[in-house]
């Protein structure tokens, strides 16, 4: 009974934490779709080179979102045309970093630390993306010319897929000279319609993440009590195998970017080496269950391996290169801020909405089973 209620109330403030960056994320996203065309994310991210992977990754540098909120995010550029690549980079980059974060770093360690951050957040996020983009290719669509004969004398529906398709690329054709006939789809796509953007946040997106979220939080509040209290302690008295268990705990947890500075710091002021600390400051906000189960729906068991693989090696690499730098420059966090929060209204209202609409898609998807 005890450890049901230890679940329950780890469940509840997980959700807390999480659900407001969620739903900020979710609107963002839907206005973000709203306001740019999908063409332009196709030009730019839809592409499986090496400047759509940079791109993708210097955008989400300084977006304040989270690890779950840049989830809606990643899903809406995934869906707009982005390359499997481009949208692992923006994954990884965007929760690491951020305005706040970045300004938040630099306050408790030092502009070397937050330069250092910073870089290394980029350079995993690229190559994480290039890899995929090399491993991973997105599956081409066999494509009929629209000369092909069919048998029964008859168009098939590739066929008329095909004439539609060259019949629409035509008009564009005629209207980038000058025609009429598309003034009026221009001004169509000016116009902002903000019930349009929210039905694209709550419905199409949200029901698309669902069940991976509904998933991740239960396993995320499962881990979060067997974590150890003494955590520190442990990760002191064991300093070579401090790296891997930070790993162990920074992948499954869920911890905004902000938020694992002064868990970071107290790990450094109990002992632990700075690339041990950066190591959970970059593994901690990148991933965590609820990230890991989606990313592995939308892009595929591969791309989760590279996902993983990426952060986990390349933190552990450059926690080591850190440490180094710390060595041979002796600069200590100077400061330590300690953050003991309460949870909102705010918070706990927009934990009840995302759990409302989340067991609404979980409870729909059954009965159409």
């Amino acid at each position: 009974m005890e450890l049901l209620l230890e679940f329950f109330t780890a469940l509840y403030e997980l959700s807390n934490a999480m659900a407001w960056y969620i739903l900020f994320g979710l609107v963002f996203a839907g206005i973000l779709h709203e306001i740019v065309p999908d063409s332009i994310v196709t030009k730019h991210l839809g592409n499986e080179t090496v400047s759509s992977v940079a791109k993708s990754t210097i955008f989400g540098i300084p977006l304040p979102v989270c690890s779950c909120g840049v989830i809606p995010l990643a899903t809406s550029i995934k869906k707009s045309g982005a390359s499997k690549g481009a949208t692992l980079s923006f994954l990884i980059s965007t929760p690491i970093t951020g305005v706040d974060s970045i300004l938040a770093t630099y306050g408790m360690f030092g502009w070397v630390f937050t330069i250092y951050r910073v870089l290394t957040s980029m350079i995993i996020a690229t190559i994480a993306g290039i890899l995929s983009n090399i491993y991973d290719k997105e599956e081409e669509k066999p494509a009929m010319s629209f000369s092909a004969i069919n048998t029964n004398n008859k168009p098939s529906n590739t066929q008329m897929f095909s004439t539609t398709t060259n019949f629409a690329s035509k008009q564009e054709e005629s209207c980038e000279s000058g025609g009429s006939c598309c003034s009026s789809n221009k001004e169509e796509k000016a116009k902002f319609s903000f019930s349009k953007a929210m039905k694209y946040a709550f419905v199409t997106l949200l029901g698309d993440i669902a069940k991976p979220l509904f998933l991740g939080l239960v396993i995320g509040a499962l881990i979060t009590i067997a974590i150890p209290q003494n955590l520190s302690d442990i990760l002191t008295e064991y300093s070579w195998v401090s790296y891997m268990l930070v790993i162990a705990v920074a992948v499954p947890m869920y911890v905004c970017a902000t938020a694992s500075l002064p868990i970071a710091a107290a790990f450094m002021l109990s002992g632990v080496s700075a690339g041990a600390a950066f190591v959970f400051l970059t593994a901690g906000p990148a991933t965590n269950t609820v990230t890991i189960s989606v990313v592995k729906k939308m892009l595929g068991v591969k791309s989760l391996y590279i996902y993983l693989g990426s952060i986990i090696i390349g933190s552990m690499i450059f926690g080591l290169g850190l440490d180094y730098v710390f060595n041979i420059t002796q600069i200590d966090p100077s400061s330590l801020v300690h953050i003991n929060e309460e949870f909102s209204y705010l918070d706990i209202t927009s934990s009840i909405i995302l759990w409302s609409f989340v067991l609404f898609f979980m409870i729909k998807s059954y009965i159409k089973k």
